[in-house]
């Protein structure tokens, strides 16, 4: 397939980008290239002649139709968003506008192209969410795809409203769309302000690490490769108009996740050992979800997706990572708002 990627220069976005090149599609990467962007996240693949590159702003409908025009893909995968709960606290304007109207602009130079090319039968648009878009739950249960929205930060409300203009273009005009919710990522690329990699910068500089009111909120940690794997499945066999919850079967509570990382770096760093004595516990976030927790029984059952890596696993892998890749993660500390606590309002 011909692919575009929106936000392809981002976390999520260019894991997409580099497994869909490597197994041999053709990727159009559009990005508009703000502060949490990174080329240097898809350089394996860039000289790859399966691989193209478009500068563009999900609020520029002339923009999205040039490339569509230009590329004609067989399909969408739209991942680009604003996506740091802590920043839409402190400015929510902007995930209003990327996360909302950006989408909006995206499904109508969709349709547009889908109706113009006499509606491919194959063409798919994918829209990639997040869990959080169904609120908190208490100490049992966990969301499905039948979990009504219950948003609690500005954040997760613009990605709700995202995924219900997405099935209403379904319903409505019928554009053949798919929809995926994912726990939280982590992995190599992970840019530099959110939990996994704070920690392990931070214990690596010997600076307090700041841990959220009692460490115990709990998330489902997913391993971003494993969460490409589960995208590009859905992209090719998902059913039209469904949903489907991507988990990494690996709850943890904060706080034990923010240990391992420090035994891990007490292993790979012994001479600044016990990293975990740099434990802080500060002032929790506004409106904080207190546990998400994925049922993956529809990706399981329906197209046979497990994760294939353990959050042990991958946390031992993602800390090896940075500490071999200071290069890629030392420009992006001096980028506004890296290691600064936001979203304190």
């Amino acid at each position: 397939m011909k692919i575009l990627v929106t936000g392809g220069a981002g976390f999520i976005g260019s894991a997409v980008v580099r497994l869909a090149v490597r197994r041999g599609h053709e990727v159009v990467n559009l990005d508009a290239l703000t502060y949490a962007a990174n080329l240097e996240n898809v350089a394996s693949v860039s000289n790859s002649p399966l691989y193209a590159f478009e500068q563009a702003d999900l609020r520029d409908r002339t923009a999205l139709d040039r490339v569509l025009d230009t590329h004609k893909p067989d399909a969408i995968m739209h991942l680009a968003a604003e996506s740091h709960v802590d920043r839409s606290i402190d400015g929510p304007g902007d995930f209003i506008e990327t996360n909302i109207t950006g989408t909006y602009n995206l499904l109508e130079a969709a349709r547009a192209y889908w109706v113009g090319q006499g509606r491919p039968e194959g063409f798919r648009f994918h829209h990639i969410s997040t869990d959080e878009v169904f609120g908190s739950l208490g100490e049992t249960g966990q969301f499905t795809e039948e979990t009504p929205y219950d948003p609690r930060s500005p954040y997760s409300a613009s990605k709700a409203a995202s995924d219900h203009l997405v099935r209403a273009w379904h319903e409505t005009y019928g554009l053949p769309v798919v929809l995926t919710n994912c726990s939280n990522n982590y992995g190599p690329f992970h840019f530099p302000e959110k939990l996994v990699p704070v920690v392990i910068l931070n214990a690596l500089h010997g600076r307090p690490i700041p841990v959220y009111g009692d460490g115990g909120n709990v998330r489902d940690w997913l391993y971003v490769e494993d969460h490409a794997d589960a995208l590009l499945l859905v992209l090719e066999k998902g059913e039209l108009g469904r949903s489907y919850n991507i988990g990494g079967e690996n709850e943890a509570k904060n706080i034990d996740l923010v240990r391992t990382i420090c035994a891990e770096m007490d292993r790979l760093r012994p001479e600044n050992a016990p990293h975990d004595k740099l434990i802080t516990f500060v002032t929790d976030r506004p409106g904080h979800d207190r546990r998400y927790a994925i049922d993956p029984d529809r990706i399981r059952t329906e197209l046979g997706w497990r994760p294939s890596v353990t959050v042990e696993e991958g946390l031992r892998q993602t800390v090896e990572w940075y500490l071999d890749n200071a290069d890629w993660w030392q420009p992006l500390l001096a980028r506004k708002g890296v290691g600064e606590r936001l979203g304190k309002a």
